[in-house]
């Protein structure tokens, strides 16, 4: 099995992840629940990690430009 994605696919799917989390940050921090920073970045990068290892593991990234229709 491999995971067909593209290294710019994950990455901004990464990105989007991470902003929608620290505006959760944000959003707690208004109502009052302060949330350290290190452990937010922490995780960001750990989910990060943990995905690039599951793809290598699953048969690493698509790097073809060419597709599978016949043109």
């Amino acid at each position: 099995m491999t995971v067909d994605v593209s290294r710019g696919g994950l990455l901004v799917t990464l990105a989007i992840f991470s902003v929608i989390i620290y505006e959760l940050r944000t959003v707690l921090d208004f109502i009052g629940i302060e949330l350290p920073l290190i452990p937010y970045m922490a995780g960001v990068f750990i989910l990060a990690g943990v995905t690039v290892w599951f793809i290598t593991l699953k048969g690493g990234w698509r790097t073809d430009t060419e597709s599978d229709e016949p043109t």
